[in-house]
């Protein structure tokens, strides 16, 4: 996969088509459509995230349009936003949502990593007293047109990451893959 480390937010590592067709994603995207916690349960699809992916990272003003503030996190791989109301995902409240190249998460307090995995049926991958990871895919797919190969894959994530001591992430991988 591409990864354009020129691009800040959600939208950062995207596939070349995607960015060719960033503008009119962007521009489609309707701030007021927003459920983010669909996004983070795994309950939209790979054009809604990667949309809103888009607008995010790419619309003048869209932090500030949606009231979120972000949050210094130390890691590069992530961009934090605080939210200006909690979050209700998987049954529990989150005051801030993280993004990873490919997935809306939210970070909790309160619950350890493989408690939340065992309640959402997260199978883990790495399960130590330091790190935690673990995934259950949702959706896979392949589409072949045109000698162009499109892989869909939607999972939901579990983990911990050593920027945010004591803080469990859970939320949706939306991975698509041009061949």
């Amino acid at each position: 996969m591409y990864k354009n480390k020129a691009m800040r937010g959600p939208g950062r590592y995207l596939a070349p088509l995607l960015l060719l067709a960033a503008p009119a994603m962007a521009e489609n995207f309707d701030p007021a459509s927003l459920d983010l916690a669909a996004l983070i349960e795994c309950r939209a699809d790979v054009p809604a995230y990667n949309g809103f992916a888009l607008w995010l990272s790419g619309a003048p003003g869209a932090v500030g349009k949606l009231g979120w503030k972000e949050v210094a996190t130390g890691n590069p791989f992530l961009v934090q936003y605080e939210l200006p109301v909690p979050l209700r995902v998987f049954g529990r409240e989150a005051g801030s949502v993280v993004f990873t190249a490919t997935a809306p998460m939210a970070v909790f307090d309160g619950i350890a990593a493989p408690d939340l995995a065992k309640e959402l049926k997260v199978t883990p991958t790495i399960s130590t007293p330091g790190k935690f990871l673990g995934e259950k895919v949702v959706a896979e797919s392949t589409e072949d047109a045109g000698g162009v190969s499109l892989a869909t894959r939607i999972t939901l994530n579990v983990s911990t990451v050593e920027s945010h001591p004591g803080k469990t992430l859970a939320g949706c991988s939306y991975a698509l893959d041009v061949k």
